[in-house]
C-alpha cells in the first residue's frame, strides 16, 4: 500500500526542481499562491505576468499588459511567417532536444503540481518530445493539391499560409502537453503563440517557458514574443478569445467553458479548436479476452485519478460475462495502490483540489439515489495532509444509464451497466452529449467492424481491444458533439493552424472561362 505525503515536505522539492529547470526567482513572486495537490500546501507564488509578458510590462508601464503581449506576438508573426518552414522546424527540433534534457525534472514538476504518478508525468513530457519530432518532420511536408482544370493552358492548385497568433488555453490535467500539441504545429506552420495555462498549474508553465527560451537562444534570431506566457485568471483567457489579432484559439476545458468561448470567437469570425468534455465508454462483448479487458479498464478508469478527458467513465458489460468480470473489477478497485504519486508503486494519486472531491461525492450521492451500488469513493490519507484529497476509486453498478451517468464527473468513478445485445450497447455509448472516446472489447470481427462503422460509435476516437485513454501523437485527437469538434496533434491537424488559398494560373495566350461562359469585349 502506498503512503501519503505529509504537509510541509513539498515546497523545498518544488523550489529545487524549478531552479534546475531554469525558472528565475523573480518569476516566483507575486500575490498568487501555487499549491501542490500532494498535500494541498502552498509551494510557491507567482505574478500575473511572466517571461516575455513581464518584460514587456516593465518596458511599457502604462500599457495593458495582455493587449501589449498579443501585439508583440502579432509583430513576431509578421516576421516568422517569412522564415522557410524547414527552418521553422529547426526551432521545434531544438525545443525537443531541450525537453529531452529536462525530461526528468519537468516530469517531477508535473507530478508535484498536477498530482500525476511518476510514469504519467514522464509520459506527458514524452508526448511533448513526440510532437516536436512529428512537427519537425512535418516542416518539410506542408503541402497543397494540384487540381485538374477544365481550361486549357491553366493550372489550379491550393496553397497553405500561416494564420497569425494562436491562442492556447490549457487545463490542469495536462499542464504542459496541450501547449506543445498546439505550439509545435503552430510554430512550424509559421504562427506565433500566446499561452494562458490553468491557474492551478502555473509552475509547470513557467518551466516550459524557460525551456523554450533556451531553445530560442540556441536557434538565434527568433523574433521577440514568438511564444508568450500569460499567467492569470479568466480575464487573460477572455482577452485571447476576443482579440481579432488572435485568429485561432485552441481551448481545452469543460463543456461550460466551451459554451462561453465558442460564441465569442464566432462573433468575430475567428477559428476555434475546442477540446472539451468526454464521458467515455467501453463495451465488453461475450467473446472479449477478460484478462486483457481487466487491465485496460483499470488503467483507463483509474489512471490519472480519473482526471483525463479520455478517462473511462461508463462500462457496458454483456450479461453473459458480467459475473465473470465485475467481481474482478471490484477486487482491482479495492486493492489499487492510492497515495503519494512520487512513489513508484503508486497507481492513483490525488484529486487536484477540494472542488474535485466535492463533485465526486455529489455524483456518488446521485448514483445511490438512482439505485446504484457504490463501492469505494471514500477519502484517504487526510490525517497526513488535511488539505489534500486522495480517494479510493469508485465502482458503481447501475441498473440503467441515469442522468448522473450521462453527466461527466472529473474523478475516478466507473459506472457499470449490463446489456443484452450490441445494438443496445452502441445506443448507450452514443446516448450522452459528449463524443470524445470509446472502445469495444471483442474477438468477433463483425462486432469490431460494426462498432467502427458509420452505424457504430459516434465518437472522435473509437478503439478495439484497448481502452479509450492513452492516445498517440500520430493520430488526430478530438471528439464530436459537446466535446467540441476540434482536432489536435497528428494526421492533418496542422491545417487548423493555416489558411487555404486556391490559385489558378493561366500560362497561355487565350482566356477560356469555366462552365463554357463567353464574354467578348472590344
Amino acid at each position: 500500500m502506498a503512503s501519503f505525503p505529509r504537509t510541509g515536505e513539498i515546497a523545498a522539492q518544488v523550489k529545487a526542481v524549478l531552479e534546475r529547470l531554469g525558472v528565475s526567482p523573480e518569476r516566483l513572486s507575486g500575490p498568487n499562491a501555487a499549491r501542490s495537490p500532494l498535500t494541498g500546501e502552498v509551494v510557491a507564488h507567482w505574478g500575473a505576468l511572466s517571461g516575455a509578458a513581464a518584460d514587456l510590462a516593465e518596458a511599457n508601464p502604462g500599457a495593458d499588459p495582455t493587449e501589449a503581449a498579443i501585439g508583440r506576438a502579432h509583430a513576431a508573426f509578421l516576421q516568422w511567417r517569412s522564415v522557410p518552414a524547414p527552418r521553422r522546424g529547426e526551432l521545434v527540433r531544438l525545443l525537443g532536444e531541450e525537453l529531452r534534457a529536462a525530461k526528468v525534472d519537468l516530469a517531477a514538476l508535473v507530478t508535484l503540481e498536477a498530482g500525476k504518478i511518476a510514469s504519467e508525468g514522464a509520459g506527458e513530457v514524452q508526448e511533448m518530445i513526440d510532437i516536436c519530432d512529428f512537427a519537425t518532420g512535418l516542416s518539410r511536408q506542408l503541402h497543397g493539391l494540384t487540381i485538374v482544370t477544365e481550361r486549357p493552358d491553366h493550372r489550379m492548385m491550393e496553397t497553405w499560409h500561416p494564420m497569425g497568433v494562436v491562442g492556447v488555453i490549457s487545463a490542469f490535467n495536462f499542464p504542459v502537453a496541450v501547449w506543445s500539441w498546439n505550439a509545435a504545429l503552430a510554430l512550424v506552420c509559421g504562427n506565433a503563440v500566446v499561452w494562458k495555462p490553468s491557474e492551478k498549474t502555473p509552475l509547470t508553465a513557467l518551466a516550459v517557458d524557460a525551456i523554450f527560451s533556451r531553445a530560442t537562444a540556441r536557434f538565434g534570431g527568433v523574433p521577440e514574443g514568438l511564444s508568450t506566457l500569460l499567467l492569470g485568471g479568466r480575464e487573460a483567457g477572455e482577452a485571447l478569445v476576443d482579440d481579432p489579432r488572435v485568429p485561432v484559439v485552441s481551448a481545452t476545458g469543460s463543456t461550460a467553458m466551451g459554451r462561453a468561448v465558442a460564441p465569442r470567437i464566432a462573433r468575430r469570425f475567428g477559428r476555434a479548436i475546442l477540446e472539451l468534455g468526454g464521458n467515455n465508454a467501453a463495451i465488453v462483448c461475450p467473446s472479449a479476452d477478460l484478462d486483457l479487458t481487466l487491465r485496460a479498464v483499470a488503467f483507463a478508469a483509474m489512471g490519472t485519478a480519473g482526471q483525463r478527458c479520455t478517462s473511462l467513465r461508463r462500462l457496458f458489460v454483456h450479461e453473459s460475462v458480467y459475473d465473470a468480470l465485475v467481481p474482478r473489477l471490484h477486487q482491482a478497485y479495492g486493492s489499487v495502490p492510492v497515495g503519494d504519486p512520487r512513489e513508484l508503486g503508486t497507481l492513483v494519486g490525488p484529486l487536484i483540489d477540494e472542488n474535485a472531491y466535492t463533485a465526486m461525492q455529489s455524483a456518488l450521492e446521485d448514483a445511490r439515489a438512482a439505485g446504484g451500488l457504490v463501492s469505494g469513493g471514500e477519502r484517504l490519507g487526510a490525517e497526513d495532509a488535511l488539505d489534500a484529497y486522495y480517494v479510493r476509486p469508485a465502482l458503481v453498478e447501475m441498473p440503467f444509464q441515469a442522468d448522473c451517468v450521462a453527466a461527466e464527473t472529473f474523478a475516478p468513478i466507473l459506472y457499470v451497466i449490463r446489456y443484452s445485445n450490441l445494438d443496445e450497447a452502441i445506443g448507450l455509448n452514443n446516448a450522452v452529449p459528449q463524443g470524445l472516446a470509446s472502445s469495444i472489447f471483442t474477438t468477433d470481427l463483425r462486432e469490431a467492424e460494426r462498432f467502427l462503422s458509420a452505424t457504430g460509435s459516434d465518437c472522435g476516437i473509437a478503439n478495439v481491444n484497448i481502452g479509450p485513454s492513452g492516445a498517440e501523437i500520430g493520430g488526430a485527437f478530438g471528439g464530436e458533439k459537446e466535446t467540441g469538434g476540434g482536432r489536435e496533434a497528428g494526421s492533418d491537424s496542422w491545417k487548423a493552424y493555416m489558411r487555404r488559398a486556391t490559385n489558378t494560373i493561366n500560362y497561355g495566350s487565350t482566356l477560356p472561362l469555366a462552365q463554357g461562359v463567353t464574354f467578348e469585349v472590344g
